[in-house]
């Protein structure tokens, strides 16, 4: 007579989800201007670079009808009619320029919180202040920012290591702002620099560091300390999601790890855990949280801890061209979860 095998209990895991997480009002702002103008103005609706960074929402959106380029030289002849979008990121003055000049009808999806910072910089050079951007190199926001204004007028600071280095025209006549997705100590370091060697620095008339920014690294803060392993879902080339992972790495957590699906899970480096801490970036949709906390549950005994730090009601309303378009309960669950 056989036995029934034994089954094998599961490990016990915690899991200390942050809260808030995931897409900030920017994102959802930019999502729905796609969903939006495809309802209004039918396929194809082009998107001048990743409308924001995650693959999956990008392919999501493809699907609907949405066709991604980098440039608007690639947007056909017998296209010409069909709408444009930039990206939630911001564009140089120079494209929407450039987009007048070939006769093509766009919106602009950059969120209102970059707009925001390119009016700072554009305010320090009316006041003849020399601009500088407290940022990365290369990321679509630092070039947005860095061309609403005339070449020459903006300086971008990368590193402390920089600001050493600067040798200004003018020490008494400088302004900074920040891209709005920079980790709020590293930003503080610089800025501080900035100050002890130019005492004359103006600061933006706001916070350039973006709300959401902010709530998702102190809801990061909170929850790292002392997990086994720390797991943010998000893009490698989202700048807000790489500096939570920078973090929860300094918060304290043991291990911090960037991934976009479950399937990048290294379930086989991980060795023993008991407490994940785990929080998305500003671009992630909560679809692959959800689907990351599924993958858990199939190898541990789940119980899913929400630490929240903040509630978040911020909603950016969509430009007057598109609010006659309803969006319909699965148009929104869409948007809000790229269901």
């Amino acid at each position: 007579m056989s036995r029934m095998p034994v089954p094998v209990a599961k490990p016990l895991l915690t899991i200390r989800l942050c809260q808030p997480r995931g897409f900030c009002a920017g994102v959802d702002r930019a999502i729905q201007i796609v969903v939006l103008a495809l309802k209004k103005y039918g396929a194809p609706v082009y998107v001048r670079h990743e409308i924001v960074h995650n693959r999956y929402v990008v392919e999501g959106l493809q699907k609907l009808g949405a066709v991604f380029i980098e440039e608007l030289d690639e947007i056909p002849e017998e296209h010409k009619s069909s709408p444009v979008v930039f990206s939630a990121h911001g564009v140089p003055k120079s494209v929407p320029a450039d987009a007048g000049a070939r006769g093509l009808f766009y919106l602009d999806a950059t969120c209102p919180l970059v707009s925001k910072v390119h009016k700072q910089a554009m305010r320090h050079q009316r006041l003849g202040r020399h601009v500088l951007l407290i940022g990365h190199a290369g990321h679509p926001e630092v070039i947005g920012t860095m061309g609403q204004l005339p070449a020459g007028s903006v300086t971008l600071i990368e590193t402390e290591a920089d600001v050493a280095n600067l040798r200004p025209e003018n020490p008494e006549a400088l302004g900074f702002v920040t891209q709005t997705t920079l980790s709020v100590e590293d930003t503080a370091g610089t800025i501080r620099a900035l100050q002890e060697r130019f005492p004359a620095l103006h600061a933006p008339a706001a916070e350039s560091i973006c709300y959401a920014t902010t709530n998702r690294q102190e809801a990061v803060k909170e929850t790292a300390p002392g997990v086994d392993l720390f797991l943010v879902v998000g893009a490698p080339n989202s700048s807000n999601s790489r500096r939570l992972v920078e973090v929860a790495e300094r918060a304290g957590a043991k291990v911090s790890l960037l991934v976009q699906r479950a399937a990048e899970i290294p379930w086989d480096e991980m060795g023993t855990i008991a407490t994940l801490g785990l929080s998305a970036g500003a671009s992630a949709p909560e679809i692959l949280v959800d689907e990351i906390i599924d993958a858990f549950r199939q190898r541990y005994e789940v119980t899913v801890e929400l630490a929240v730090t903040a509630t978040e009601t911020e909603d950016f309303p969509v430009m007057r061209a598109l609010r006659d378009v309803e969006l319909l309960p699965a148009d929104m669950a869409f948007v809000n979860g790229m269901a």
